[in-house]
C-alpha cells in the first residue's frame, strides 16, 4: 500500500481561519487523512498523508477556495503513514518570525527557479554578473542531514535567531546575490523579504529544497533533507533516507549509528547514551505499563479503506 504525502503553503489573508479549522478537520477525518495544518490570519501551512484518492479530494476542496486556487503541492510517496495523527492548529504566524512588518502576501520577494539556481551555481554568478551566495535559513539540527555545496549556514536553534545572524554579515555579503532556501519555501519567503528590507540583494529558492529535488534531482546537494514527519529525512529522489533523529538529544543518527548497541529508538543514541539511557528507559517502561504509550499506526485497515472509498463516492454523487 502506497500513501501520498503532500506539503504546501500560502501567505494569504484568512479572516475566517477559525471556521476553516473545523471544516477541514471534519473533511480530513472523513477522508482518513493525517498530518499537520497550521492556520493563521496570514495564511496556511499544510503537511498531509493519506490514500491517494483522499489526498486528491482534499486538494480539490482546498483549491475550490479562490484564495487557495494556486496552491502548489509538493508530492512524495511512502509505504506507511508518515503522520500518526491529525493536528490542525491556530497560530499567530504560520511560521514564527516575530517581524510584524514582514507581510509576504503583499510584498513577495523575487524567486529563483531550481533550474535557474543550478545555472547560477555552475557559473558562479547570477544573470547580472553578481557573485551568488546560498544561505540556509534552517535550524542547526536540520542542516546536519544535508545542505547545498558551499552554502552558508548558522548554528541557530530557531528561525527567530536568523535576522541577527544576517545583520552581522552585511559587509560579508555586500554586492552579492543572496539566495535563501529552506525545506518547502515558507521560511525563505519571509527571510528573503526581510533581507531585501535590510539592504541585501536577495532571492528565495522557489518551492524550497523539496522542489529543487523534484526538478533537478538534487544535483548540487550534499546529503539528505530533514522533514517534519516520521520519515525524518528524504533523499534526493524524495524517498525516505536511512538517517534518523535521536528524540533524546536531537542529533542525527546515520546507518552505522543505528546499528550500534547504544541506539534505542526514542530513548538514546551513541551521542547521548551515557547521559540519557538509564532514566529514559525507566521512564518509557513506566509509560508502557500505565498504557499511555500509543503505538504508531502505520497503515489504514481494509475496513477503513472501504469506509473512505464510500465517503469519496458519496461526495462525487
Amino acid at each position: 500500500m502506497q500513501y501520498l504525502n503532500i506539503s504546501m503553503y500560502k501567505f494569504v489573508s484568512l479572516s475566517d481561519y477559525e471556521t476553516l479549522r473545523e471544516t477541514w478537520k471534519e473533511l480530513c477525518q472523513e477522508l482518513g487523512i493525517r498530518g499537520t495544518i497550521l492556520l493563521s490570519p496570514e495564511g496556511v501551512n499544510i503537511m498531509l498523508v493519506g490514500l491517494e484518492e483522499s489526498i486528491r479530494e482534499m486538494i480539490k476542496v482546498l483549491k475550490s477556495d479562490p484564495r487557495l486556487s494556486d496552491l502548489d503541492p509538493k508530492e512524495s510517496w511512502t509505504d506507511y503513514l508518515s503522520f500518526n495523527k491529525l493536528r490542525i492548529k491556530l497560530k499567530k504566524e504560520i511560521i514564527t518570525y516575530r517581524q510584524d512588518d514582514i507581510v509576504p502576501e503583499g510584498e513577495r520577494a523575487p524567486a529563483v527557479s531550481p533550474e535557474k539556481l543550478d545555472q547560477w551555481i555552475e557559473q558562479g554568478y547570477d544573470d547580472d554578473g553578481r557573485d551568488v551566495v546560498l544561505v540556509d535559513t534552517r535550524n542547526n539540527y536540520e542542516v546536519e542531514f544535508g545542505t547545498f555545496e558551499s552554502a552558508d549556514w548558522f548554528d541557530i536553534r530557531k528561525f527567530t535567531d536568523f535576522p541577527a545572524e544576517m545583520e552581522s554579515r552585511k559587509g560579508q555579503y555586500k554586492g552579492k546575490t543572496v539566495v535563501t532556501f529552506c525545506t518547502g519555501g515558507i521560511r525563505c519567503e519571509k527571510a528573503a523579504i526581510h533581507l531585501n528590507d535590510m539592504g541585501f540583494h536577495s532571492y528565495q529558492l522557489e518551492g524550497g529544497i523539496l522542489k529543487y529535488f523534484e526538478k533537478t534531482g538534487g544535483k548540487h546537494w550534499n546529503g539528505s533533507c530533514f522533514v517534519f514527519d516520521q520519515r525524518v529525512a528524504v533523499k534526493k529522489d524524495l524517498n525516505e533516507a536511512e538517517e534518523v533523529l535521536c528524540r533524546a538529544c536531537n542529533e542525527m543518527v546515520d546507518r552505522e549509528g543505528k546499528l550500534s548497541l547504544q541506539f534505542k529508538e526514542g530513548v538514546c543514541c551513541p551521542s547521548c547514551f551515557e547521559e540519557n539511557a538509564p532514566q529514559r528507559i525507566k521512564d518509557r517502561n513506566a509509560m508502557i505499563e500505565k498504557q499511555k504509550y500509543e503505538p504508531i499506526q502505520k497503515n489504514i485497515s481494509t475496513e477503513e479503506r472501504g469506509r473512505i472509498a464510500r465517503a469519496i463516492k458519496a461526495r462525487k454523487a
